[in-house]
């Protein structure tokens, strides 16, 4: 069965939902084909989005297989697949209750934290100095620094990732590790070392590179 694989994502160096798809998509160790979408050039972007997706929206996966194709769109969506597709990346924790609660931090991360979005917007390559945090964002920065921490401590010594080995959680938090270096957001220690381990992965360092690029060549 031969599988043709194309991920389509946003600028690197701002597409915290493109970095989501990428590392899911890395994690599998299946090659695949890369289409980088250049964001905030409107009309131009939203027109090139919507040629590989009505929803208008990146990261997208393109499957063909067998003389068909699928488009999944939504990082969540594209990770959940991917972990379906490759079980030997064995992307979900195989512990039943560790994998429900893996799935609970990937969803709380999609869908809240709309002030550390807001506040600590994605510039993966820079390094700038945070802006005057409002309440908000310092409580959900609190929570993220606590779930952390949580499952770190519960999980020491079984692969140094938030559920042991590396996971659809750590995928959908990789952007805020990336936010928090970005910034310079202070955490305690073990916090800091799960950073560390992350970004020293090399899909973030690829994709690190690639921002970098992006700068480089004032596209951004």
């Amino acid at each position: 069965m031969a599988t043709r694989y194309t991920l389509i994502v946003g600028t690197k160096e701002w597409s915290s939902w493109s970095l989501r798809a990428y590392m899911a998509m890395r994690a599998t160790g299946a090659a695949f084909d890369e289409v980088v979408v250049q964001l905030r050039q409107q009309p131009l972007t939203g027109d090139e989005i919507r040629r590989h997706s009505k929803a208008g929206r990146v990261p997208i996966l393109k499957i063909v297989e067998d003389g068909r194709e699928a488009t999944v769109w939504d990082s969540l969506a594209i990770c959940e697949t991917l972990a379906e597709r490759h079980p030997q990346a064995r992307m979900w924790p195989s512990d039943a209750l560790a994998r429900a609660e893996a799935r609970s931090f990937a969803c709380e991360m999609h869908a809240g934290f709309p002030d550390v979005r807001d506040q600590l917007s994605m510039d993966f390559a820079r390094r700038v100095a945070p802006p005057a945090l409002r309440d908000e964002t310092k409580a959900q920065i609190a929570r993220i620094i606590e779930a952390w921490s949580g499952t770190l401590a519960r999980f020491a010594g079984a692969g140094g990732f938030l559920f042991g080995s590396f996971s659809i959680a750590d995928c959908m938090y990789a952007p805020v590790v990336s936010r928090f270096v970005t910034y310079g957001i202070d955490v305690p220690a073990p916090v800091k070392a799960y950073m560390d381990r992350m970004m020293a992965l090399p899909a973030m360092r690829d994709w690190g590179a690639a921002a970098q690029k992006e700068i480089e060549a004032g596209l951004v």
